[in-house]
């Protein structure tokens, strides 16, 4: 039997709607899925728009034929505790790489607006975030925040107007990567460590440094990598020479190597630096460059414990050379030259230099203690200048002779102790939870740089997260100045700028070997 269903009047719109919202939902799906798959409004990237207060609105156009990404932004500034920009973006997690080449539009400007690749936590203006930035005037820098609303800093590249950054995130640890037009990038030397939580604000930004004005830039041969985690096992070392002022607490690349050396002296003229590697020492102007080895005739196997006298003339080394292959200490013009031997006991290690230049102060294995010693320069009977159970290491004169700092565990863990010249008068000057080694006198007298581990690192081994930190001479509040990856050989000699507003260092980096 045939049956005809027929419907009410009402019902049969009821349907008749529902299948034009269905026809018409489906057909705007695939409107969106045909304009997504031929043309992504953005390419890489997600969205976009302005972060923080801008008075001038930015834009983005991409030119998909051409893959570039004109962006055009306001804002007075990307710095301090936060930031105003427009930010072009997309949401990833884990390992990335962000590599873009740059190009601002246009003469003039502020000589600090900057184009960025960015790596932040989320869009808030004072969020943390990392940075590889190219200002106007062709300052390069890889700019952070490690908390939020915190403050910012640099690693200033030793490069100027590069053409292509990267920025790249291996785990926590954060690097930058420059290269000139028609060159191959190449690391630029420096890193740090930033806790972000996934998935992480990846992308490009562009602000004017002036709120009233709108600056335009144009990013091409754009690549966003999303890598697996290498393994940490398959890595290469990498060692840059530093230098960071007290003032601002913004670092700056020097010099940064495939390779590994240790310990920077700053010359006492300013015009250049002494580091160990591979047994020799090396001389590298303060602008760098390519260092050059110093004559240093038989002493070939020197260690990070050099330094010179306090008019420049004489260098004071550490060479393990000779007499079965212990630790001597030896002087020589700092030009280069024949050494002479000073100590007849080894292992002896050279800290400090009295500022008279007749002294040698040092620390020496006697009997399996180690302790803090002076000698003459012209060489002699040695003297022990410390007694107490433990190690005491790392002495060095203040500039006005009258005391000698050192590093002592006499208490428990490592802390900065000072003592007369003559061994008398010895007092605790720091006492917190960290392990401190090597304090360095600025040569006016005012502070104290020293090296800080964790409360948990015995000695001052390589390869460990540690702070640089700075201190009045006479006491009070201590000052992180940078933290980094190092530790044996960031700074175990004096280091300080002849006009004490800088500390020179070096920080080493582990990097997965498949990436070079």
């Amino acid at each position: 039997m045939h049956v005809t269903t027929r419907f009410r009047p009402a019902r049969r719109r009821r349907a008749w709607f529902a299948f034009c919202a269905v026809n018409c939902l489906l057909g705007l799906a695939a409107a969106a899925h045909s304009a997504e798959a031929a043309e992504p409004a953005l390419g890489l990237f997600a969205g976009h728009g302005d972060v923080g207060a801008v008075k001038r609105a930015g834009s983005v156009t991409f030119d998909a034929a051409r893959q570039t990404y004109t962006i055009t932004g306001g804002g007075a500034n990307m710095w301090f505790t936060n930031d105003a920009l427009h930010y072009v973006w997309t949401r990833l997690s884990g390992d990335l790489a962000l590599t873009a080449d740059i190009a601002f539009v246009g003469n003039g400007g502020n000589a600090h607006r900057k184009a960025c690749l960015l790596i932040r936590q989320s869009l808030a203006p004072g969020a943390a975030y990392a940075d590889a930035a190219l200002h106007g005037d062709g300052l390069t820098s890889l700019q952070y925040r490690e908390e939020s609303d915190g403050p910012t800093r640099e690693i200033q590249a030793n490069v100027t107007g590069p053409r292509t950054l990267r920025i790249e995130r291996w785990g926590d640890d954060v690097f930058m990567s420059v290269a000139k037009a028609g060159e191959a990038l190449r690391p630029a030397g420096g890193s740090f460590k930033l806790k972000l939580q996934d998935p992480v604000y990846v992308g490009l930004g562009v602000c004017a440094h002036d709120d009233n004005a709108l600056e335009t830039v144009v990013f091409a041969n754009v690549r966003l990598e999303s890598r697996p985690h290498a393994a940490t096992t398959n890595v290469v070392l990498e060692s840059t020479l530093e230098t960071v002022a007290i003032a601002s607490k913004d670092r700056r690349t020097v010099y940064w190597a495939r390779d590994h050396f240790e310990a920077p002296n700053w010359s006492r003229d300013g015009k250049h630096f002494l580091l160990n590697r591979h047994g020799r020492i090396y001389r590298l102007p303060v602008t760098g460059g390519t260092p050059e080895s110093l004559d240093t005739g038989f002493a070939t196997r020197c260690n990070n414990d050099h330094g010179l006298s306090a008019d420049g003339s004489q260098l004071a080394i550490s060479d393990q050379s000779q007499a079965g292959g212990k630790s001597l200490i030896y002087v020589l013009p700092a030009t280069g030259g024949t050494p002479r031997r000073v100590t007849d006991a080894g292992p002896s290690y050279w800290h400090g230099w009295s500022p008279d230049g007749q002294t040698l102060a040092y620390c020496a294995e006697r009997n399996g203690e180690f302790d803090v010693y002076t000698i003459p320069v012209g060489g002699g009977a040695e003297t022990r200048l410390t007694t107490a159970k433990g190690l005491d290491d790392g002495p060095e004169y203040s500039p006005d002779g009258r005391w000698i700092y050192f590093n002592s565990d006499r208490t428990g863990l490592m802390q900065i102790w000072r003592m007369r010249p003559d061994g008398s008068s010895q007092e605790q000057v720091t006492n917190d939870g960290f392990n401190n080694w090597f304090a360095h006198p600025s040569p006016d007298g005012k502070w104290l740089v020293f090296l800080s581990y964790a409360k948990d690192v015995a000695g001052h081994p390589a390869n460990q997260d540690v702070q640089l930190r700075l201190m009045p001479a006479n006491g009070g509040e201590v000052q992180v100045l940078a933290k980094l990856f190092g530790g044996q050989g960031t700074m175990n000699v004096p280091s300080w700028s002849p006009d004490s507003r800088q500390v020179a260092f070096v920080s080493y980096r582990l990097a997965p070997a498949e990436r070079r």
